[in-house]
């Protein structure tokens, strides 16, 4: 069964109107891979900017969501304030909310549920630390993570599983395309097991750490390898670049 490749954008906490407009120019006006999907992650309050100067082509998601549609959450959004701006995505679980906002297991399967009950689709990341790595747990910690999501999934056309060892996020460092392609094979082998052969050999599971216009081509041929999750590249031209990392 043949996976449509995708690319999605973690802008984070990076960008003004300006900078972002220019950026969503260089994007409207780039020769993209029709046959992949693109996704943008504006910051929350970009959102309805991305989405009306974005080209119909390109997706847009936030970044993190609450587990409720509206209640007294001072400073979240949810998925139905996400929806009303013409918003269709959102990335939940990324290390930096488990990390830095201690986001716990539990909250992100909550929140993997109520945005999906609601219409959106979910990037849902994980990944495993430096030190996890190194202790030789890196599968019990991403099948771990992986569970909690998987327990709270019922269409799983909606959910984009993105791997992303947390060593090398930002940090210039890059799984190599082999250690990529192990962590990836060994999901589609637990989601085999644990949900069905249907939703291991559909589901897109993508890269996320230190991707750029020079590693994306050599991880992209990797078997299990159906897209990435982009950070700093996705805020330069060349986006473009890892777009295309199949063409």
């Amino acid at each position: 069964m043949s996976r449509k490749f995708f690319v999605g954008g973690n802008w984070k906490m990076n960008g003004d109107k300006k900078s972002l407009g220019e950026l969503i120019q260089t994007l409207n006006a780039g020769k993209v891979d029709p046959n992949v999907e693109v996704v943008c992650g504006a910051p929350s309050i970009y959102l309805d900017f991305a989405r009306s100067k974005l080209d119909a082509k390109f997706g847009v998601a936030a970044q993190n969501c609450y587990k409720v549609p509206k209640g007294a959450f001072t400073g979240e959004i949810s998925p139905a304030m996400i929806k009303d701006c013409g918003v269709n995505w959102v990335i939940l679980g990324h290390s930096e909310r488990r990390h830095v906002f201690g986001e716990s297991d539990e909250l992100i399967g909550q929140k993997t549920a109520h945005a999906l009950e609601n219409g959106l689709g979910v990037i849902a990341c994980i990944g495993e630390k430096l030190d996890e790595r190194e202790g030789g747990i890196t599968e019990k910690v991403v099948f771990a993570q992986t569970k909690v999501i998987a327990d709270n999934v019922k269409d799983w056309s909606k959910v984009v599983l993105a791997y992303e060892p947390v060593w090398a996020i930002g940090t210039g460092k890059t799984a190599s395309p082999q250690q990529a392609q192990e962590v990836h094979e060994k999901l589609r082998a637990w989601l085999k097991t644990n949900v069905s052969e249907a939703v291991a050999n559909s589901v897109r599971i993508i890269y996320g750490g230190s991707v750029t216009g020079g590693t994306c081509k050599e991880l992209a041929s990797q078997k299990d390898v159906d897209g990435f999750l982009v950070g700093g590249a996705s805020l330069k031209p060349e986006f473009i670049e890892i777009i295309n990392a199949k063409a």
